[in-house]
């Protein structure tokens, strides 16, 4: 009898044998394509309610923008400064739900303060105050209690030195502090989300490219059946990139879940993608404090540099917005945006940063929907949900902290198209694998570092070294990622080469000194666990 632990865990044997299943016929209430934070997330909402569900991902988990955010999971503040009061209220009530219900091991209270120098004059400091007032309304209107998310304050100059001690204080009159949520990391928030579907009974399988959808006789152009009898499933013709092998898959809708990349599938979606770029810094270089720092842009409107602690000994540094029409699959930053971030945070800074102290750089690609702006900056981050004359439904727009009432709609959408016998949405209410109260998070017999990754699995990963007590050293020098992690992530996360256990179940390669360092830790990692031929270890 198998056991929730054993349903949640992804496998490379569980990926093929799944994937035999449909190809050799059977079809599934919701196939959706895309592996990204609202991929994963249509795929739990779906299985959740009851309904048979496939997720077929191009390459790995979290391999596209999920990965490259700036793992916060905030409130909405900037969407109270553009005026757009919904889209604020919706991030805080789905902040309340991830911090507090469904992933409160993997979100933390995050302490922000902005510094009040000499640019930032006193009417911006009174707006910026005042926003984030109203920014802390919307958080009791959520019912996230101020133990959790205190209130804003204003701070004199010698305690905000006191929290950030890298501040240059000459002109400092003092900052303002606010509190959001950050995630411990963007990608394992999707693979935790993906495990949880997978307990539902979600077939989750990567490196399955989708070649064509055909039209599904659930199409709204389309009658309800022929004689009495039910439409046809849609076939979707894919290839397993692992063996070249193709295969059909037949389902009754399909969820375009492919972000920036959706206009393949559904090329009456009109998107303008933006390019999003972080930096990768010693915290050292900011005094190595555990709070973040909200910096203004010089000649932008209500824009602002962030730098993230990540607990670490790293902090990461964004973000740019920059319009591009270069679709790629890894982005990469330009040197522009790296000079500009570099100068921003340096205007605050007693010693200031320059590239010498860049440890790595990565860049996201965001699918904003098309709008009447000239800034994507200043396009909207709310979420659409499209049905296509084929049947096939797309969600794009939106942002990570958004992801679930993302899912949620589309899966509505779906239910409605195939007439689909489904349960109402209870992901507000689901908690993730992993997930308790705070209160038992805090007795989880593990060391902080892994309860904040795998909450009350963190257990589970000490003991694959219960005979090899080598597996608990760390895989390099000036990395905290064990061998056991990495094996936990082939055995129940679903990786299946080096790149998914250095770039996604850990963060190790976003510093490319460190994964220089960490590769040969992996491949004898995946060599140990035996990954099943065709599986690529580079």
């Amino acid at each position: 009898m198998s056991t929730p632990f054993d349903r949640s865990s992804l496998t490379a044997d569980r990926r093929a044998r799944e994937l035999a299943e449909l190809a050799g016929g059977e079809a599934v209430d919701l196939l959706v394509v895309g592996g990204g934070v609202t991929g994963a997330g249509v795929a739990l909402d779906a299985a959740s309610r009851g309904l048979s569900v496939a997720l077929v991902e191009a390459y790995d988990l979290a391999f596209g923008t999920s990965r490259w955010s700036s793992k916060l999971v905030h409130g909405g503040l900037r969407y109270l400064a553009s005026g757009d009061l919904g889209l604020a209220r919706e991030s805080a009530l789905e902040r309340e739900i991830l911090m507090r219900r469904t992933a409160p091991h993997l979100v933390h209270p995050l302490p922000i303060v902005l510094p009040l120098t000499e640019d930032v004059p006193a009417g911006s400091a009174l707006l910026a105050r005042a926003g984030m007032g109203l920014a802390d309304l919307l958080r009791r209107g959520a019912r996230t209690p101020s133990t959790v998310l205190p209130p804003p304050r204003r701070m004199s100059a010698v305690e905000t030195l006191g929290m950030v001690p890298g501040l240059r204080e000459a002109g400092l009159r003092g900052g303002l502090l606010h509190w959001d949520g950050q995630l411990v990391d963007d990608a394992r928030l999707v693979v935790t989300i993906a495990r949880t579907a997978a307990a539902f009974g979600a077939r989750v399988l990567t490196r399955v490219r989708v070649l064509s959808v055909g039209s599904s006789g659930y199409g709204p152009a389309r009658a309800a059946g022929h004689g009495g009898l039910p439409p046809e499933p849609a076939r979707v013709e894919v290839v397993d990139t692992l063996t070249g092998t193709r295969c059909t898959l037949r389902a009754r809708t399909v969820v375009n879940a492919t972000g920036v990349w959706a206009p393949a599938l559904a090329p009456q979606v009109r998107l303008r993608p933006s390019r999003g770029t972080h930096l990768v810094l010693p915290a050292a270089a900011f005094g190595g404090t555990p709070t973040a720092l909200s910096v203004p842009i010089p000649g932008e409107r209500n824009r602002y540099a962030l730098v993230l602690p990540q607990g670490d000994g790293r902090v990461y540094v964004g973000l740019t917005d920059i319009p591009t029409d270069e679709v790629t699959d890894v982005p990469t930053p330009d040197p522009q945006e790296i000079t500009q971030l570099l100068n921003v945070v340096s205007s605050v800074l007693a010693t200031p940063v320059d590239r010498a102290d860049l440890l790595g750089a990565f860049a996201g690609l965001r699918p904003l929907l098309d709008g009447p702006s000239g800034r994507t900056a200043d396009l909207s981050r709310r979420h659409a949900v499209h049905v296509g004359p084929d049947g096939v439904i797309t969600v794009v727009g939106g942002k990570l902290t958004t992801y679930r009432r993302m899912a949620a709609d589309a899966v509505d959408a779906a239910v409605a198209q195939a007439n689909l016998d489904a349960g109402p949405c209870r992901t507000d209410r689901l908690p993730l694998v992993g997930a308790a109260s705070r209160r038992v998070l805090a007795a989880v017999p593990a060391p902080r570092r892994l309860v904040a990754r795998y909450g009350t699995q963190a257990p589970a990963v000490l003991a694959l070294a219960e005979h090899d007590p080598g597996l608990l050293t760390p895989i390099a020098d000036g990395v905290a990622v064990t061998r056991a992690e990495l094996m936990f992530a082939v055995r129940h996360e679903g990786a299946l080469d080096a790149d998914d256990l250095l770039d996604r179940r850990t963060r190790v390669g976003l510093v490319p000194a460190d994964r220089a360092a960490a590769l040969d830790a992996a491949r004898e990692v995946l060599a140990a666990c035996a990954v099943p031929a065709g599986s690529p270890i580079d």
